[in-house]
């Protein structure tokens, strides 16, 4: 079925109009929407690692939530700006400029729908940037909308715990903690056999970085494995604890997103007025319902 990783009773789209539009509190509701990729993770690993992490983290979080915070989930965005990795082959990628309008309908269509509070997990380390951009323009064109995006683990988690100096300063892609996580979500699409660990060089400027490459660069730059990290220590067991640590925090943040109150702007917006037609309400709704 659609929903995938996310409980089926937190699953907006399963839903009908007149129950969405019956829904109470829907300011308060939080819709959180997994973004991933597809690109290659190197010779075992998936190309859809960063949207089954984005959408497994997501479902478990949702998951863990009691009955009485009302958040749901909207189909992940399971491709992305990835142009990074276009060198080898299973990349599928958007241009930045097709990924923001596409966030940024996305979230038109929530506003029109009655709903207040977005929230964007990111599972694709090349792409906040158009991710950013849009919450932004949301935010200018909705002054009582909240908008937040971020990425799958800034937050706390336990990730950095199984891992050595070196991945934690230097891993970018396909190593430890993402293998180790796929370990626990996807097993069957794992390939241990074929696991390889690979490092970029050291940044020959150490004043802007003593750890990551600060200059712009593609995977293949590094290397034909696609790797940058070391997935080898990778286990079932870490995957399944990092997975425990990164839901527990998403719940919280859930939690807390729909509790919080924010700068309400009551000055008009800046470009809004192509989306200011009727949408049916609970009014409308009540047509079609039996009497209460």
């Amino acid at each position: 079925m659609l929903h995938g990783y996310i409980p089926a009773n937190r699953f907006l789209p399963y839903l009908s109009w007149t129950d969405i539009a019956t829904l109470e509190n829907k300011a308060n509701t939080v819709i959180v929407l997994p973004t991933g990729a597809i690109e290659q993770h190197g010779p075992h690993l998936p190309c859809a690692v960063d949207s089954v992490i984005a959408s497994g983290v997501v479902g478990h979080a949702l998951a863990r939530l009691p009955a009485e915070i009302p958040a749901y989930a909207i189909p992940p965005i399971t491709y992305g700006k990835s142009d990074e990795h276009l060198h080898f082959p299973g990349t599928l990628t958007l241009t930045g400029e097709t990924l923001l309008h596409t966030i940024l309908e996305i979230g038109e269509s929530l506003y029109r729908a009655g709903f207040r509070k977005f929230l964007m997990v990111n599972g694709h380390g090349g792409q906040p940037q158009p991710l950013q951009m849009a919450a932004r323009e949301l935010r200018l064109r909705h002054g009582d909308m909240i908008i937040i995006m971020q990425d799958t683990f800034k937050v706390p988690n336990c990730a950095e715990s199984f891992m050595d100096d070196k991945e934690r300063q230097m891993a970018m892609h396909a190593g430890h903690a993402e293998t180790a996580l796929m370990l626990a979500l996807a097993p069957d699409t794992v390939q241990m056999d074929k696991a390889v660990a690979n490092y970029p060089p050291a940044f020959p400027c150490p004043t802007l970085s003593t750890n990551k490459p600060m200059a712009a660069w593609a995977s293949y730059d590094f290397g034909p494995s696609g790797v940058i990290g070391d997935p080898l220590p990778s286990t079932p067991e870490q995957g399944a604890a990092i997975l425990d640590s990164l839901a527990e925090s998403w719940a919280q943040v859930i939690t807390e997103v729909h509790q919080m109150t924010w700068v309400t702007r009551a000055e008009p917006a800046w470009g809004t007025g192509q989306w200011q037609g009727k949408v049916l309400d609970h009014h409308d709704a009540a047509a079609f319902l039996p009497p209460r």
